[in-house]
């Protein structure tokens, strides 16, 4: 694992995905999508490469029709 994880917030997954909160969270839930990391008592946020490798393969699946 590389020593410079970037941390997103969930203002920054949305921006990136499109996705609204709810429906991160709904897919959080389904595990169809990165669970967040816990940083403190009421802080989470998720890995950036969790979320571009998911975002490569909601690509990568839609080019070969295969979105789920």
């Amino acid at each position: 694992m590389s020593h410079h994880q970037q941390i997103l917030k969930l203002s920054e997954v949305k921006l990136i995905t499109g996705l609204s909160a709810s429906s991160i969270y709904r897919a959080v839930n389904k595990g169809t999508f990165p669970r967040q990391i816990k940083l403190g008592e009421r802080s989470s946020g998720w890995l950036m490469s969790d979320v571009t490798n998911w975002l490569d393969e909601r690509i990568e699946a839609s080019r070969t029709s295969e979105v789920a």
